[in-house]
């Protein structure tokens, strides 16, 4: 006799709910659209106040790119190229000379007119413009040049490039003693106290009556003595803190040694101290 196994009915199949799928649609559109898994950890935001000290260093170095790129655009505006005048010389006759000389002094009056009303940029524009044209052969009227240019600058505050424009005044006419004294008070300004006295004692050595430079070369020893003790005051506190720093996990202190100034060779001699606090 032949058995057969009755066949199980398949299971009927239920209709998909349009709710549930749309659901799970969205669900799967949400996930390929990168929404944050459960266990993923966002980055934590830096402390606010590295953050403010990491805007402020990039500040001052947007600040200290700006003011370069103004100085050297100021750099180009007032270039005067030696060289190319000296080869343009070279094919010069006299008379040619002569008449650029005399349109460079024209630039000359210009510019002090110009100073004289406070357009102090127009001045230092009209100087430059008697520089590139002013023939090599006349260094007594180019050193003017540069120094009244340097006066203009100076008063716009570009101190140091009013001190090269004295030092190239200078260098054309070695007894300028207004160049000379310009800038001994610009490089006093500028706390370049060295220089400062170098160039005063230099003002008296042309010009002995002069007063300013008799009370610059009076009063500034003792302003580079001060200065030099400040520097090294902050100079041997540094030290100290780097010492200090490689010093504590030693549990010593550069309190620990004394310097002493050996008075005959003028050297000096390290001393330790176990308990610096306790000593009399």
């Amino acid at each position: 006799m032949i058995v057969t196994t009755p066949s199980t009915p398949h299971p009927e199949r239920t209709p998909t709910d349009p709710l549930r799928l749309a659901e799970q649609q969205e669900q799967e559109e949400e996930e390929e659209e990168g929404e944050e898994s459960p266990c993923f950890t966002p980055e934590p935001d830096p402390p606010s106040a590295e953050k403010d000290k990491e805007e402020e260093e990039e500040d001052e170095r947007k600040d200290a790119a700006k003011k370069k790129n103004e100085e050297e655009e100021e750099d180009e505006e007032c270039f005067v190229d030696e060289e190319h005048l000296k080869d343009l010389e070279l094919s010069m006759t006299e008379e040619e000379r002569t008449a650029r000389r005399e349109e460079s002094l024209q630039h000359k009056e210009s510019g002090n007119t110009s100073f004289r009303e406070g357009n102090l940029q127009q001045a230092v524009m009209s100087y430059t413009a008697g520089l590139r044209i002013c023939p090599l052969a006349f260094p007594k009227d180019r050193a003017v040049l540069y120094a009244n240019r340097a006066a203009a600058r100076a008063k716009l505050d570009q101190k140091k490039q009013a001190i090269r424009d004295c030092s190239q005044a200078i260098e054309l006419d070695e007894s300028y003693t207004k160049a000379v004294l310009r800038r001994a008070t610009l490089s006093q300004e500028t706390d370049q106290l060295d220089d400062a006295l170098r160039d005063f004692k230099r003002v008296l050595e042309l010009q002995p009556s002069n007063q300013q430079a008799q009370e610059a070369v009076r009063r500034l020893p003792d302003m580079i003595t001060e200065r030099n003790e400040k520097l090294k005051e902050e100079m041997m506190g540094k030290l100290k803190d780097l010492g200090n720093m490689f010093l504590r996990p030693f549990g010593l202190s550069t309190s620990n040694f004394e310097l002493k100034q050996d008075p005959n060779s003028g050297g000096y001699n390290i001393n330790f101290k176990q308990n610096p606090d306790n000593s009399h």
